[in-house]
């Protein structure tokens, strides 16, 4: 796991230690990740500088490559005289070791280079970049080489990963005293490439305002050898609509394979089937006949009726850890009786599972607004309803009532079909079932689907047409092996 932070509390650190030589040690940073990234040899590279600090970064870091024998183009898109003042020495050192800086793209050599370097802007960047600025980030998405970007790529929001007009699709990124969320969430992870951390050389900061999920959270204990079904634990699911008893079944499949000791699939279309004829571990009820369980999930394909609407009053009003889905998060958003019950539960007991159509609706907003700032839309869910959240999407978020929040790192494009919401819905309430805090299970079962569907196009099972049956197959085998090597 790996710290994040918001701009403001790296802007303060900065200033803590703004007698330090930050921009001399950032640019030698890019200047070693650079030529590490480069074979043996001399090679052709483009540097793009910006009017402030960026910029700065970028200078030192071609004063550099120039000692290093490289041959080094420097394209700068600001005044001299309006540059901050340690940019500004940096700009006069380049000049001094012999650099040229242009005003304008070179219109020749271009094909060339073997690099290209981005320092337009950093984590400060506020407005959209329209224009010249537009142009220019084009001009470097479209060269085909590898693009090295300083602290953030420009046009990309550094705390929400929201484009900024335009953005640069990086390479690779190298980022300065901490993460910056909007590398992970939203279209982050589609610019910044592959992330790379310098501390330049000041101690990391002793809180953070949020954390990366790039491993496993807790896992569950080795099972013992004594034990039997019920030491595993009872898992319930209530959905299925006429039409939509798939989604449902996906749920209570994926607990029963991610241990839960029993199943119970409460579909609620009349003509649903008594038995689930590829698994027939998994016991089918009525909504009447749900026994005792130990952890409840309801919603997948569970439709808008009053048989949907009564079955999640009983779930809210089941003392068991709780997780909500799909239509049961529509029906919550439209009844203020429901959000009331929900009100009336011991808090940690619920986790709500949006994707972000429906945490708008949650909000009573639009996706575009939700989508704006991930992080704060989650943590506005979560105190909202007083339940932990976990907002699906690029960079999935988790937030609790208490202001802590997470993003996930794992999974991929592959995740984008039918049915694997439903899936991660059946691992959360399988690991709860077992036992595991709500929470933790939560930490857990996200990092764990989209981990188990890497794993999967790994061996070629996507990322196109991969399905959810696939991943909750793989989840199995990485969990296995992941509690294994943790108790060997």
């Amino acid at each position: 796991m790996q710290a994040l932070y918001l701009t403001d509390t790296l802007r303060a650190l900065e200033l803590q230690h703004k007698a330090e030589p930050l921009m001399e040690r950032a640019g030698h940073a890019v200047a070693t990740l650079a030529r590490s990234l480069l074979a043996e040899g001399h090679h052709r590279i483009l540097v793009v500088a910006g009017p402030g600090n960026n910029g700065g970064d970028a200078f030192v870091a071609a004063r550099y490559l120039k000692a290093w024998w490289h041959e080094v183009t420097v394209v700068f898109t600001g005044q001299r005289n309006s540059l901050p003042p340690d940019a500004a020495h940096a700009y006069d050192g380049w000049l001094e070791c012999g650099g040229e800086v242009l005003s304008q793209w070179p219109t020749a050599g271009s094909q060339s280079w073997q690099l290209v370097i981005d320092g337009l802007f950093g984590i400060g960047l506020q407005r959209p970049l329209t224009g010249d600025m537009a142009d220019l980030v084009a001009r470097i998405n479209a060269l085909p080489v590898p693009v090295l970007a300083i602290d953030i790529p420009s046009g990309l929001a550094a705390d929400t990963g929201v484009v900024l007009g335009a953005a640069v699709r990086a390479t690779h990124t190298i980022t300065f005293l901490g993460r910056k969320p909007g590398l992970y969430t939203l279209d982050g992870p589609d610019h910044a490439g592959k992330v790379h951390v310098d501390l330049l050389g000041l101690p990391p900061l002793p809180e953070a305002d949020g954390t990366l999920l790039d491993a496993p959270f807790t896992l569950p204990a080795r099972r013992r050898l004594n034990s039997h079904k019920g030491s595993n634990g009872s898992a319930g699911v209530i959905g299925g609509a006429a039409s939509m008893t798939g989604a449902a079944l996906l749920t209570a499949r994926a607990a029963l394979l991610l241990g839960a000791g029993r199943v119970y699939a409460v579909l609620l279309d009349p003509a649903a089937p008594a038995l689930d004829a590829d698994y027939p571990e998994l016991m089918l009820r009525a909504v009447d006949q749900l026994p005792f369980v130990h952890a409840l999930a309801v919603g997948p394909g569970m439709g808008h009726s009053s048989e949907a609407h009564a079955a999640l009053q009983q779930a809210l009003a089941n003392p068991a850890p709780l997780v909500l889905d799909a239509d049961a998060l529509n029906l919550l958003a439209a009844d203020t009786d429901l959000q009331r019950r929900l009100a009336e539960r011991a808090a940690g007991s619920v986790v709500m599972t949006p994707h972000p159509g429906e945490a708008a609706t949650l909000l009573a907003t639009d996706t575009a607004n939700l989508q704006a700032d991930r992080i704060a839309s989650a943590q506005a869910l979560a105190v909202r309803y007083q339940a932990i959240v976990l907002l699906k999407g690029c960079g999935t978020v988790v937030s609790t009532p208490d202001g802590r929040w997470w993003i996930n790192a794992s999974g991929n494009p592959g995740l984008g079909s039918a049915g694997m919401g439903d899936t991660l819905t059946g691992i959360i309430v399988a690991l709860a079932a077992q036992g595991m805090h709500l929470l933790e299970a939560t930490l857990l079962a996200v990092y764990l689907h989209g981990a188990a569907a890497d794993a999967a196009v790994a061996h070629g099972q996507g990322p196109v047409g991969l399905t959810a049956t696939e991943v909750m197959l793989s989840a199995r085998r990485l969990l296995n092996r992941w509690v294994s090597a943790a108790h060997t």
